[in-house]
């Protein structure tokens, strides 16, 4: 007897959910996408533990008949393709009729779906149908998802947290919303309010509501095109941005998608506006003829493929550097859209400058317990001793020249202040010798819904540095005060990019994050090259390096001085 046979339909539909729905967030996807094939103006989503214990998706669109609402069911079954020609002109979010029937081999799904004429409930556990009878709804569609992979022990284990899940729900449902401003969506989380959205087709209106009311002041609505292609987006100033890329969202034919190209056309298009290693913030909708995108690549759809790729790469790329230049004439100085921000009076002076006072830090005991997981133990070592430096000159307003009785030093500057700057920051944080400076006027941090609600695992790291996100408003935060350490940089912007790397998908812990911000910290604040300093600040300097505990690297590992000894002069001068 043959060892090959065919599987069953059961089994190719559980093969099949492992390739479409990967985790909850794939789940909400698809069923939202049929609601907007459903043509629903109007869609409202609902889910506890992130999705893990239940997903519910309403929609106002068309519905469906008794036999539809059986019939979606079965495995490629779909009114959105009939023929092979079909295939080449996909004008649909869903067309492949796999999503139903994987999600039911893996839970437990309820359907309520009314035409408008006759209403249907079709109720289906772990891939068999329980119920199919007539009942009462009026148009639309509720699907409610339960139990995802508990018959799956092997996927189940492979689920995140309930919070770490409801955030990648959230990140598709704003990518939902930015990809179709006319629908208006919300979503709900253990029946709170997480994400609402107007719906009233505004793209600036909706990205207030995901990303605030600074980035809205600050965006720019953009439209080009070619033969081939339309551009319609939103463009945000370089003077906001961020340290990863997963703000340019991109979209082809309203379809969210993953697009290295487009990306990198984008962020060539700004790379003279913004400093490296930082990226723009858009929204970018693609139109194009649906013979030039084939999206049947992959069954979760995130995956495309694009006729004349490099045409739109060279499309995005020339006309979004075209539009910033118009935005950034010579000899123009650009100055953010946001309110004026009101200086507040230094504190402190280079003159004055108080004793460190220990900080008292009010924590129950239950996060007093867990203080050793977040902090790191301070150890002092012991200090190199450079004291025997003897300050010669400062060499084009970038090195120090220095000397002892053995060697010549040529000290850069810059990368020796960030080593003193990190090891002295590093050492109050470490002692709880922090000095806090209030503000006069709140820092306001705006969050997106994603962000906010990791609320508790943001302040777990601020607080190592003393300072806290309060929750000000649905979104908002403020911090009322910083170290004063803070006073030479732009808070907004560290602190931004502080969360980002709090929130970011590296494996990194609390004490990594901090410290890499440490130094970047330190980096802001420090000396910049082509600055004479007087021999009173160069000595000032050496005498700090001296008193740090590893002198010779700045925190980013550039070295911070090179040593020529006499052996070498005599030699190189050709007198040994």
């Amino acid at each position: 007897m043959g060892k090959i046979h065919t599987l069953d339909e059961h089994l190719t539909n559980m093969i099949a959910a492992g390739e479409v729905v990967e985790r909850p967030s794939g789940v909400v996807k698809e069923l939202v996408e049929n609601s907007i094939d459903a043509e629903a103006d109007r869609i409202a989503v609902r889910v506890f533990n992130g999705g893990r214990d239940s997903i519910e998706v309403t929609d106002n669109g068309y519905g469906m008949d008794k036999q539809d609402a059986v019939y979606a069911f079965n495995r490629h079954a779909t009114s959105k393709i009939s023929t092979t020609e079909d295939l080449w002109d996909i004008q649909t979010m869903g067309f492949r009729g796999e999503a139903l029937p994987s999600i039911a081999s893996v839970a437990k799904v309820y359907l309520l779906t009314g035409n408008g004429e006759e209403s249907t409930e079709v109720n289906i556990e772990y891939g068999k149908i329980v119920k199919a009878a007539p009942a009462a709804r009026g148009k639309g569609t509720t699907i409610k998802v339960e139990g995802l992979f508990f018959k799956t022990p092997a996927r189940l284990k492979h689920l995140k947290s309930g919070n770490a899940e409801l955030n990648s729900i959230l990140d598709v449902m704003q990518k939902f919303a930015l990809a179709h401003p006319e629908i208006a969506f919300d979503l709900y989380s253990e029946d709170k309010l997480k994400l609402q959205t107007p719906g009233n087709g505004s793209l600036e209106e909706t990205m207030m509501h995901i990303y605030g009311l600074e980035i809205a002041r600050n965006s720019l609505p953009v439209e080009f095109e070619d033969y081939d292609f339309r551009v319609k987006g939103i463009l945000v100033l370089p003077s906001i941005n961020r340290s990863v890329k997963s703000y340019m969202n991109v979209f082809i034919n309203g379809r969210m998608i993953r697009s290295y190209l487009i990306q990198k056309a984008v962020t060539e298009a700004y790379r003279e506006f913004m400093m490296p290693d930082r990226y723009p913030i858009c929204v970018l909708n693609v139109e194009a003829d649906f013979r030039l995108v084939d999206v049947n690549v992959h069954p979760s759809k995130w995956e495309i493929r694009l006729s004349k790729d490099r045409q739109l790469y060279n499309l995005v790329r020339d006309n979004i550097n075209r539009i910033l230049k118009e935005q950034f004439r010579p000899g123009e100085i650009h100055v953010s859209r946001s309110q004026t921000k009101v200086e507040e009076q230094r504190l402190f002076t280079e003159t004055y400058r108080p004793e460190p006072v220990r900080q008292t830090v009010l924590m129950d005991e239950a996060v007093e317990a867990y203080k050793p997981d977040f902090r790191e133990e301070y150890k002092p070592a012991e200090p190199v001793v450079l004291d025997r430096f003897q300050y010669l000159a400062q060499l084009h307003g970038n090195y120090i020249i220095a000397c002892d009785d053995e060697n010549l030093y040529i000290v850069d500057q810059h990368a020796a202040m960030e080593r003193c700057m990190y090891e002295e920051i590093q050492n109050e944080i470490d002692n709880e010798n922090t000095v806090m400076q209030p503000l006069l006027v709140p820092l306001v941090v705006e969050l997106t819904p994603v962000q906010y609600e990791q609320l508790d695992k943001l302040n777990e790291v601020f607080e190592t540095m003393g300072m806290k996100l309060e929750p000000f408003s649905k979104t908002n935060c403020v911090i009322r005060e910083v170290p004063v350490w803070f006073e030479d940089i732009n808070e907004k912007e560290f602190v931004d990019d502080l969360i980002e790397e709090i929130l970011s998908e590296k494996k990194m812990n609390v004490r990594e994050i901090r410290k890499d911000k440490i130094a970047t910290l330190a980096c802001h604040s420090s000396i910049r090259f082509n600055r004479k300093l007087d021999a009173l600040e160069s000595r000032n300097l050496l005498q700090r390096l001296g008193r740090c505990v590893q002198p010779f690297n700045c925190p980013h590992g550039r070295p911070t001085m090179m040593a020529i000894s006499e052996a070498q002069l005599i030699k190189e001068f050709k007198r040994g």
